[in-house]
């Protein structure tokens, strides 16, 4: 039995794999975490766009893996006018390079990405967010 990787003809995941590994990562999660979260619309890109980094005072694009956009429901009030659909980003290319220097799964680190930009979207603590993560197997 052979059980070396050929690395020649390895490939990247690609965009669709991080959708399908968001998906896993979403489903993960606890139920009434999902439950909670509603409509967010998670999005997957290789990058965040060079607005949102001017934005964020980001100069390389390789230091963001996901970013929260939308309002979090501790700052939501009725009267708020809607401005879209609040969305999680994570961003393939730099999840790829921060995973290389790793010792987690692919699959932890997307779910750890999405929990701490969801966890935005709640205004949890990073106490409450390793909680989830715990709930979720992240390890």
């Amino acid at each position: 039995m052979n059980d070396t990787i050929r690395w020649a003809d390895a490939e990247a995941p690609s965009l669709a794999d991080f959708e399908a590994m968001a998906t896993a990562a979403w489903n993960r999660l606890p139920g009434e975490f999902r439950r909670a979260a509603g409509d967010v619309v998670i999005r997957v890109d290789d990058f965040a766009t060079e607005e949102v980094l001017d934005q964020m005072g980001i100069e390389d694009p390789f230091d963001l893996t996901g970013l929260y956009q939308g309002v979090s429901l501790d700052r939501k009030s009725t009267s708020d006018v809607p401005q879209g659909p609040d969305m999680v980003f994570l961003y393939r290319r730099p999840l790829l390079d921060e995973w290389s220097d790793t010792g987690v799964t692919l699959g932890d680190l997307i779910t750890h990405v999405l929990i701490h930009e969801i966890g935005h979207h709640f205004g949890l603590s990073d106490d409450d967010m390793a909680r989830i993560e715990e709930q979720a197997g992240v390890g």
